[in-house]
């Protein structure tokens, strides 16, 4: 009997232990040896989609320990950072619960793909600033993106999309949002509004000035940029009401109606809470532009590397590249300053090793 009522004793002990630290959180305090291992022959990092980004070559690589490692973890991802300080690249292996990952695709932009909405002619601009360029990041969201996100559907926590502007009655009804999921046919009326209201735009702007007037008061190369600046996005050029459009997300995502959209105006405060109420600690962060909305918006990873361990995909990612006709080098470039205080990963090193599907 009292040998009985020792081992009741102890497992009591276990379990008040685990209610008092969530499975799969790590303890409060952990010592970290950070013991970085040379890697001899090391092959270049990010070089499975060599057309859409230049391959990251460094000399000098490291290997460290599992820094993020939880219990009962089933999804497998290394990631790489930069140090000046240790003078390499450093790899890092990770091991997380899955069901606590979150799947974000940063402003997926449905621009130029059918649905309505669309660059406006003869000289706006939007996305990636042509249409030539709003293709090729359609096509690599295609090939590249979009497979990723559906290999990774029903295993992590949840996949999200977000976009600029408040969550207006129209996409309300045709997305599933943070407090709401719409039923089919409320979906299905949504998408038809949807299409109606990007239609109604007759997508006109201004032609390029013919002459400017410069004077000799000012600097004239400061007011030859002022009156002919490199990018307006403006009425001018993209006419009246064009950034009052609800932006959808593009069809160049295969979707699912469990997915859920961010909606930027309700701020990262409303993301933040929502992600930890669903009991989510880890972030897998794709989408665009790697340069601006993918580091600087609500989504972006300087908000969510303040609350949560976020993995930047490299490869599920472009920047946006004026003065070139391809993004290889500007998202290698912006990718590789993010790696000063940023893990990066890539989609195959993110590793499922579960059989479990995941619902919200």
């Amino acid at each position: 009997m009292h040998r009985l009522s020792k081992w009741w004793y102890y497992f009591i002990v276990v379990i008040l232990a685990c209610s008092c630290r969530g499975f799969g959180e790590e303890p409060t305090n952990r010592v970290y040896e950070n013991r970085l291992t040379p890697i001899r022959n090391a092959k270049p990092l990010l070089a499975d989609h060599p057309e859409f980004i230049e391959p990251v070559r460094e000399r000098a690589r490291f290997e460290a320990p599992i820094l993020v490692s939880d219990q009962g973890a089933d999804l497998d991802v290394r990631a790489w950072r930069f140090s000046y300080n240790a003078r390499g690249i450093i790899e890092i292996p990770n091991k997380l619960r899955a069901s606590e990952t979150a799947l974000i695709m940063v402003h997926p932009w449905g621009i130029d793909d059918g649905q309505g909405w669309k660059t406006p002619e003869p000289n706006g601009v939007c996305d990636f600033c042509t249409t030539t360029k709003n293709h090729l990041a359609a096509r690599h969201t295609r090939e590249v993106v979009s497979p990723f996100l559906k290999s990774l559907r029903g295993k992590v926590g949840f996949v999200m999309y977000s976009l600029p502007g408040p969550g207006d009655p129209i996409r309300k009804k045709a997305y599933r949002s943070f407090d709401h999921n719409p039923s089919r046919d409320v979906r299905s009326q949504g998408m038809k509004e949807l299409k109606e209201k990007l239609t109604s735009l007759s997508y006109r702007g201004e032609p390029l000035s013919t002459t400017l007037l410069l004077t000799n008061d000012r600097p004239i190369v400061a007011e030859y940029f002022r009156q002919f600046p490199g990018l307006d996005a403006g009425p001018k050029y993209n006419g009246e009401k064009f950034w009052e459009m609800p932006i959808p997300v593009t069809t160049d995502v295969e979707t699912d109606p469990e997915d859920v959209v961010i909606f930027d105006a309700e701020g990262y405060p409303t993301l933040r809470d929502f992600l930890k109420k669903n009991k989510i600690r880890h972030i897998l962060l794709a989408g665009y532009a790697t340069d601006m909305c993918y580091c600087k918006t609500t989504a972006g990873y300087q908000n969510l590397s303040k609350d949560f361990n976020v993995f930047l995909v490299g490869d599920a990612s472009l920047a946006t590249f004026p003065s070139n006709d391809t993004p290889r080098h500007a998202t290698n470039a912006a990718l590789s300053f993010a790696a000063l205080d940023q893990l990066i990963t890539q989609i195959s090193w993110i590793r499922y090793t579960g059989s479990k599907t995941t619902t919200r």
